[in-house]
């Protein structure tokens, strides 16, 4: 154990062991006065027997026959008791323990347990004194005063102080952390529990001398007048005067002690915790720290402030919240009518405390309030009309409230006015990330230099369509990135609550997602997903109850531009976190349908499309309808051939006259001098790589690097170049063609892409994907046996095969067919033929020969070899190919219970891409890239591109923009109280309300008797 460098910790001696070193005894002086005299038994002053002292002290000195004075007859010396201690018996906990001098200043000691021990400075001090004799409490009010005193040390970061020994209330104490330590997990965190002890009234205290690590045995039976140290308590300070069995001697120190700890300034949560400029603290030095003294009737009290409403143990208007900021002397002796006194005079000094420091106090006791977590009582007694509180005072509680994870406060103070837009700036905001706790998800992700790498982190979670600039506008910043831990994330619906609901649900739900990637732990991962999909939930009942009402309102709001989430709609959040059941909504799918048809009637069949696109005349008859009457003949024109659905078509189509040319070209017209079919081709793929730049410089190169279509496009599109270019090269003419007819293939691949418009084959694209993914795996477990069996095989019949290319047939070819019944003729002797291979391996077209001997008959061990066979077949064909088909089927039955979701889902790329596609197909689509190169280069005109799926409401004057979100917060809370009657309908809530709420009035009286003290 190290001690601060500014000293040591010394205890007060006036004995020392005989252990001892001798060396040693000049250095500590003590002195030893003759004091109570008996026939066998002689004893100091100090309390200590003769064979105690140093030799020094037993000398004959002056000092004989005077008066024992401790400044005198006592010296110090550095302390010898510190380090570990662990107790025994069941379950052994390990503590820490100092021996201190009783004069030790408090500074050192606070210095000891906040940097040595690592002990985070309190928001409250508890401290239990009194109550060292055993008692017998009635089991209603153990639990009740044990769950209490650990839900208000827990929720506040109290340090709970008491005597240290495992007696009377102590006792009850250290049980009580014990229980809550058994029951909580590793994330709860530690409950302090410091035991001020006196050194000279310990049992068994000699083992805790010299011993870094000790290993202390607690023994009721044999501790006679002495104390035994708590084995449930965290901490122990041992307190030393130089004296033995006199209790109290800690008490001075201990008085100490706590008034220097309250009147510490601790910086968390955007507050100083200190009695000074309206700042809070757990403890104020001017009103000492919340004391509990004596045993049964504490408890009792304790009990009371624990379980009963604040009303009852405190009646009056002022009670809930000056209790907080005043110390609670609690003192006990049975039920006198004195108790309600001494409980009253600390809110009478509180309440005279508001009336003199006026704000600073209404300050004081609402952070008071977000200390202690007691939002009722913030709400009760603090936001009242006999105060008028300004905003611009509620933004520290509010950061304290972020930092803390105080989510009802943080509602609380946006109902009171707090606005994000003024709260969240960049110094708030650069604060909320700096103390950000060690052990949250994004503490190790922001160990960034750079504020703008810091502050472009969040970035990630919401992709590409979260604009920079407004990374930090309300409500993105206030909550969603201050915390990596589920606690914090399960609050996230705070944001729902205020105006753009749908909006802030679904990033919630997006932000819990792209959390839940990071998160290494499987509970804290499964807890985010789980709410995640609550909030997804919360965004379709808010929407539907949009969509009863007025569907044209309810499908602007789903592709309003929400500033507030990077210039990003509903239906783009939506997209971005995959919530396929917010996307598979009626409403978005009757939207995504309007899109599709453009200005057509969504009632024409597909057949009317068809049929006007091989006669388009018909397009001006009355055998297609529009949505818009009357139309002239241009504007029909224009519409039609701008629809997606129709662009859709005549890119199919021209898809297909594509490949039919490529393969003519291929397999028939392939000349060293290209044709001019090839060079339509070649027109024909600079078309495509046209349309491929224009949405990389439309906005949508992420789709492109990120989209599986994308992909597959890039790469046959390299592919093709790749095989033009050796085409062109004499030499290597053939290759190229070879490489060409690669790149044919993956051109077919891409044909699937269509079929995503289908419901019937769109799933099952998806499905033969998953596939691919599961055979990729699979393959792993193959290459293990075919690999071991071809090495095995080629290893018993043949003898150095140098040839690479035959021993890659044998090892991995031949044993990969043998799978699928080709069985090789040269394995056993039966159909042994020395024709069909080449003896010494010269023949390149023949393999080499087994091992034979001169009559050419096989040597090697056929009844190996066909074992070998055997149990290859077994476990590939019947084992791992089995395998492989359930595999398939669980993967299909995943897909085909939600066929239908998925299909919705995807559809919408489809959609989205053909929406923004220019009208003309490829290669005529040129035309239309000159015209975007002529008004975007030359002109500079701004793109106009997917205007049905994202619009910007007029920002000026704000009138439909606000209508539309008042209307949504009213359909909100409609949506709200219809599910709180659901709530309330549930048999099972209803069952649970009634016994929460229900208490015979006969589990009154012992408290009431206790207290002298009844509920009117």
């Amino acid at each position: 154990m190290q001690f601060p460098q500014n000293g040591n910790f010394y205890g007060k001696i006036s004995i020392l062991p005989k252990f001892v070193n001798t060396a040693m005894e000049n250095y500590f002086m003590n002195y030893f006065i003759w004091g109570l005299f008996t026939v066998k038994l002689v004893m100091c002053e100090c309390g200590y027997p003769p064979e105690q002292h140093l030799e020094e002290a037993m000398k004959p000195s002056v000092f004989q026959g005077k008066e024992w004075d401790p400044s005198k007859h006592i010296q110090e010396m550095p302390t010898d008791a510190f380090g570990d201690i662990s107790f025994t018996g069941l379950g052994p906990k390990v503590g820490k323990y100092v021996r201190v001098s009783a004069d030790t200043p408090p500074r050192t000691i606070y210095q000891l347990m906040t940097q040595h021990w690592g002990l985070d400075a309190p928001n409250l001090l508890i401290s239990v004194t009194g109550g060292a004799k055993n008692f017998n409490m009635m089991p209603r009010l153990k639990n009740i005063f044990r769950r209490g005193l650990v839900k208000v040390a827990q929720t506040t970061g109290a340090w709970i102080i008491t005597g240290g020994s495992h007696a009377g209330v102590m006792k009850q104490v250290g049980e009580a952390v014990r229980d809550f330590s058994m029951s909580s997990s590793c994330k709860e965190g530690e409950i302090i529990t410091i035991g001020i002890a006196t050194w000279g009234t310990v049992y068994n205290r000699g083992s805790l001398i010299y011993s870094n690590d000790t290993l202390y045995v607690l023994d009721e039976e044999s501790q006679g007048n002495l104390s035994c140290l708590d084995s449930n308590h965290s901490h122990f300070i041992l307190v030393d005067d130089g004296t033995h069995g006199r209790y109290g001697v800690e008490i001075p120190l201990r008085t100490r002690l706590e008034k220097f700890i309250s009147e510490q300034t601790k910086e968390k949560g955007g507050w100083h915790i200190t009695d000074q400029e309206g700042r809070i603290q757990g403890a104020r030095s001017s009103e000492g720290p919340i004391h509990l003294q004596g045993s049964d009737v504490g408890c009792c009290l304790m009990s009371l402030m624990a379980s009963l409403p604040w009303s009852f143990v405190f009646p009056g208007a002022v009670v809930s919240s000056q209790v907080l900021g005043s110390g609670c002397h609690f003192s006990g002796g049975g039920p006198d009518p004195a108790l309600v006194l001494t409980l009253h005079m600390p809110l009478a000094a509180a309440s005279r405390n508001r009336d003199h420091f006026g704000q600073e106090s209404w300050d004081h006791q609402l952070k008071l309030a977000v200390a202690w977590n007691r939002v009722d009582i913030a709400r009760s007694e603090i936001f009242t009309d006999d105060h008028e509180w300004k905003v611009s005072d509620l933004h520290p509680v509010m950061t304290a409230a972020l930092l803390a994870n105080k989510p009802e406060f943080v509602k609380l103070f946006l109902e009171q006015g707090v606005r994000l837009k003024e709260f969240v700036t960049w110094d708030t905001l650069i604060y909320l990330y700096e103390n950000l706790a060690p052990s949250s998800l994004f503490h190790g992700k922001l160990q960034k230099p750079s504020l703008t790498a810091l502050l472009s982190k969040p970035a990630f979670l919401f992709g590409a369509q979260l604009e920079r600039h407004s990374l930090f506008s309300p409500p993105l910043a206030p909550q969603g990135f201050t915390g990596g831990e589920s606690p914090v994330l399960a609050n996230l619906a705070l944001l729902s609550q205020s105006q753009d609901c749908t909006a802030a649900a679904l990033a919630c739900s997006k932000i819990l997602k792209e959390l839940a990637k990071e998160e290494d732990d499987t509970d804290s991962m499964e807890e985010m997903l789980l709410l995640a999909e609550d909030y997804e939930h919360r965004a379709i009942g808010v929407f539907t109850e949009c969509y009863r009402k007025d569907e044209e309102r309810s499908q602007k709001l789903l592709i309003r531009v929400s500033e507030a989430w990077g210039k990003t709609t509903c239906l783009q959040l939506a997209l971005e976190a995959k919530n396929m059941n917010f996307v598979s909504h009626g409403g978005i799918q009757a939207f995504l349908t309007k899109v599709w048809w453009g200005k057509l009637c969504v009632d024409n069949g597909l057949w009317r499309v068809i049929m006007c696109m091989a006669f388009f005349p018909l397009i001006y008859t009355s055998f297609i309808t529009f949505r818009l009457q009357p139309m002239s003949c241009l504007t029909r024109t224009r519409a039609f051939f701008t629809a997606p659905v129709v662009i859709f078509h005549l890119n199919i189509l021209s898809y297909f006259s594509f490949l039919w040319l490529f393969a003519y070209v291929l397999m028939i017209d392939f000349q060293a001098t290209p044709s001019w079919r090839e060079y339509v081709i070649y027109f024909w793929l600079f078309s495509l790589v046209c349309e491929e730049t224009r949405q990389v410089l439309d906005g949508l190169g992420t789709k492109v690097g990120g989209d599986f279509w994308n992909k597959l496009d890039v790469c046959a599109i390299l592919i093709f170049i790749a095989g033009l270019t050796c085409r062109w090269i004499p030499s290597t003419l053939y290759p190229g063609r070879i490489i060409l007819s690669l790149a044919f293939i993956i051109f077919c691949l891409r044909l699937m892409h269509i079929f995503t418009v289908s419901k019937t084959l769109g799933p099952k694209i998806i499905i033969v994907k998953r596939m691919m993914k599961d055979v990729f795996f699979f393959l792993f477990l193959l290459a293990v046996w075919v690999v071991s069996f071809g090495v095995a095989k080629q290893a018993i019949l043949i003898h150095n095969e140098e040839r690479v290319d035959w021993i890659f047939r044998g090892v991995v070819y031949h044993s990969y067919l043998t799978i699928f019944g080709q069985i090789p003729s040269y394995i056993d002797g039966v159909n042994f033929n020395l024709d069909q291979c080449s003896a010494n391996g010269t023949d390149p077209y023949k393999p080499k020969c087994p091992e034979s001997n001169k009559d050419k008959r096989p040597v090697f061990p056929e009844w190996l070899t066909v074992i070998l066979l055997c149990l290859y077949l077994l476990f590939t064909n019947i084992l791992l190919l089995n395998l492989l088909i359930a595999m398939f089927n669980y993967t299909f039955q995943q897909v085909q219970e939600h066929t239908d979701q998925i299909w919705k889902f995807q559809r919408h790329d489809l959609i989205e891409e053909y929406h923004g596609r220019p009208a003309a197909p490829p290669p005529f689509i040129l035309f239309n890239h000159l015209q975007l190169f002529v008004k975007r280069v030359l002109l500079r005109k701004p793109a106009k591109r997917h205007k049905q799926l994202s619009k910007q409401l007029f920002p000026s004057p704000g009138r439909e923009q606000s209508a539309l979100l008042s209307w949504e917060m009213y359909l909100k809370e409609s949506y709200l109280q219809h599910q709180q009657c659901q709530e309330k309908q549930n048999m099972e809530q209803k069952i649970r309300d009634i016994a929460h709420g229900y208490q015979p009035p006969s589990s009154q009286l012992p408290l009431g008797k206790a207290l002298g003290v009844s509920a009117r």
